[in-house]
C-alpha cells in the first residue's frame, strides 16, 4: 500500500465562530461516531473539525462514498483494528485498501468483542509497526498496549480515565513531545438518571469500576444503593459529564497537562450536538 497522504487535522479545523453546537463551545475538538448508533451522513452537518469513526465490526464498516462525503466537511479518521481481517497490514487488508486517501487512521489492537479467536491471536507490535510505516500520520490507540503504542512515536489515542491527567503530565515530564488525543464519552447534563442512562453501561466495563460494583447490578438509571454511588463517581472519572461550564473546565484541565486533542463521543446521540 502507498504511504498515507492525509493532511494534518489542523488544516481542516474551523474556528469556533464557524462551528455550530455545544462541543466547539466547550473546547472539544473532535466528534466520535458509532456507525451502528447514528446515521453517519448527519455528521456532515455538525460543523465539526474532526470526525473519528469507531470500529464496530466489518458489517458496519463505512463505505468509501460515505467517507468521501464526510471528508468534504471535516478531517475524518477511521478506527482500524490491526488484527482484524480486512484491516491487517501484514495480511488481508482488503477493507483498508478501499479507504479513500484523504481519510486518516486510528490504529488499535482491537476489542475482543469484535475479533475472532484467530484474529485475537495475532501479534500486535509488528502490525502497528507496519501500519505506521504505511500511514505515518495515524493515531495509535493505547488501551491495553501502552508500551507498544508509545514505541511507535505516533499520536497517542487514550481513553479518559481517573489517571489521565497524572499519566499525561508524567509523559510530558519524561520528554514525550508527540501529540496526545483523549477519547471521552460526553453527556451535557446534570441529571443523574440522564447520566447513568447515557454512560452507566460504558463505565461499568472499566476495570476498577467492574471490580467495585455488586454482582448482577443494574448500570442505568434504575441502579440503586452502592451500585448507583459507584457508577456516578465513575462517570466523572471516565466520561465528561455535567453542564457546559463543568465540562469546559474539565477539558481545559486536560489541555493544561498536555492533551492536544479531546475527542468527545456524544453518548446521548447526535441530537445533543445540534442547537
Amino acid at each position: 500500500m502507498t504511504p498515507d497522504t492525509t493532511h494534518s487535522d489542523s488544516t481542516a479545523r474551523r474556528t469556533t465562530s464557524e462551528s455550530v453546537g455545544p462541543f466547539p463551545r466547550i473546547g472539544i475538538d473532535a466528534v466520535a461516531l458509532k456507525p451502528t448508533e447514528v446515521d453517519l451522513a448527519r455528521a456532515a452537518d455538525l460543523g465539526a473539525s474532526t470526525l473519528v469513526i469507531d470500529y464496530e465490526g466489518r458489517e458496519s464498516f463505512p463505505d468509501a462514498g460515505t467517507l468521501r462525503r464526510l471528508a468534504e466537511t471535516a478531517a475524518v479518521r477511521v478506527t482500524t483494528p490491526v488484527r482484524a481481517d480486512g484491516l491487517d497490514p501484514l495480511g488481508d487488508d482488503s477493507l483498508a485498501a478501499d479507504l479513500p486517501a484523504e481519510v486518516g487512521r486510528v490504529l488499535v489492537a482491537g476489542h475482543g468483542a469484535y475479533l475472532s479467536e484467530a484474529e485475537t491471536g495475532r501479534a500486535i507490535a509488528p502490525r502497528f509497526g507496519e501500519a505506521i510505516e504505511q500511514h505515518p500520520d495515524a493515531w495509535v490507540g493505547t488501551e491495553g498496549v501502552e508500551r507498544i503504542a508509545l514505541a511507535t512515536g505516533a499520536t497517542q489515542f487514550e481513553l479518559l480515565s481517573r489517571s489521565t491527567e497524572r499519566d499525561v503530565r508524567a509523559l510530558r515530564a519524561a520528554g514525550f513531545d508527540g501529540e496526545i488525543a483523549v477519547y471521552a464519552p460526553t453527556v451535557l447534563a446534570e441529571n443523574e438518571d440522564d447520566i447513568l442512562d447515557a454512560v452507566g453501561a460504558y463505565v461499568s466495563r472499566r476495570g476498577p469500576v467492574r471490580r467495585a460494583l455488586p454482582d448482577d447490578c443494574a448500570t442505568d438509571s434504575s441502579a440503586t444503593g452502592r451500585a448507583r454511588e459507584v457508577l456516578l463517581a465513575a462517570s466523572t472519572d471516565f466520561a465528561l459529564v455535567g453542564d457546559e461550564e463543568t465540562v469546559a473546565a474539565r477539558v481545559e484541565s486536560l489541555r493544561g497537562v498536555g492533551v492536544d486533542t479531546v475527542v468527545g463521543y456524544p453518548a446521548r446521540g447526535l441530537d445533543e450536538l445540534f442547537d
